[in-house]
């Protein structure tokens, strides 16, 4: 038997709401309760708000009482970003809830990147989310944090960024897979170096490179090609930490990539410590 809720659900009819920076900071001035603020998601959702990226949905304000009176249970985030943002934002506004239901806002799982490539049909979608996240980090953040809040990404921001290249992101999952079999290295760091090389250098003979890497015949002592071969082989039979580091791996893998472009000869290759992580050089095979 299906429990007639309609009485409470007219209760809780949200309300949508033009919500301008001055009503935000007067809900937050009504802010007692909630938990510490995450600086780097209001920037995040700030910047979304500047871009004109930020949409309506069912995640809004609440409030245990009317919006003249009540004290702020949900929300604060998005109220910190149009404030920053100083641009009004259509929210939906919900009044009058429990205050006893406090305790289990946002507690169900959030949506991961891969969560909405899957959505898409995609295959392979968390290393595809992975490796768009990457190249994202490799292209505006090279030297700064890859871990914690502020090296998030909106998934409508991987969206865009996936949607405007879509089969080199696919076919850089597929190789970034390959190098894991081949190489054991991470299949982000192969996908993200293969992705990244290519796009600056997209005349090279990427079947060449691909090829000696897998089979590993025929390559001379510095063949950057070996050179890469071996380090990988050193860090997947050790107890090194950069095993599980994807950004020294991109670098090692940039590293023999640029070398073997510009037909460099290379006996080892190495990241120093505190060496910032190298970009590929953009170099046709014939100049």
């Amino acid at each position: 038997m299906i429990h007639n809720a309609s009485n409470e659900l007219d209760a809780y009819t949200p309300r949508l709401m033009l919500v301008t920076p001055e009503l935000a900071k007067d809900l937050l001035g009504r802010n007692q309760a909630n938990r510490p603020t995450d600086r780097a998601l209001v920037a995040q959702l700030s910047a979304e708000i500047k871009a004109g990226n930020f949409q309506l949905t069912h995640q809004g304000i609440a409030l245990n009482g009317s919006v003249e009176d009540g004290q702020l249970l949900d929300g604060q985030h998005r109220l910190k970003a149009i404030v920053m943002a100083g641009i009004p934002v259509k929210m939906l506004v919900f009044e009058n809830i429990p205050a006893d239901t406090f305790s289990v806002l946002d507690t169900g799982k959030r949506r991961s990147g891969g969560d909405v490539l899957s959505l898409k049909n995609e295959r392979d979608p968390t290393l595809l989310a992975s490796t768009v996240r990457h190249i994202h980090l490799m292209k505006t953040s090279p030297s700064g944090s890859w871990v914690g809040s502020s090296s998030r990404i909106t998934n409508m921001r991987l969206l865009e960024l996936f949607d405007a290249q879509q089969e080199e992101f696919r076919i850089a999952a597929r190789v970034g897979r390959q190098l894991c079999q081949n190489l054991g290295m991470i299949p982000t760091a192969g996908a993200v170096g293969y992705f990244l090389t290519t796009e600056a250098a997209p005349d090279t003979p990427t079947g060449e490179w691909l090829g000696g890497l897998a089979s590993g015949a025929n390559l001379g002592p510095t063949d950057p090609r070996l050179a890469l071969i071996k380090v990988m082989n050193q860090l997947r039979g050790g107890a090194s930490r950069r095993r599980t580091d994807t950004r020294s791996q991109i670098g090692l893998y940039i590293k023999a990539w640029n070398a073997w472009v510009a037909k460099r000869p290379v006996k080892a290759l190495r990241l120093q410590r505190g060496e910032i992580t190298p970009r590929p050089i953009q170099l046709k095979l014939s100049e």
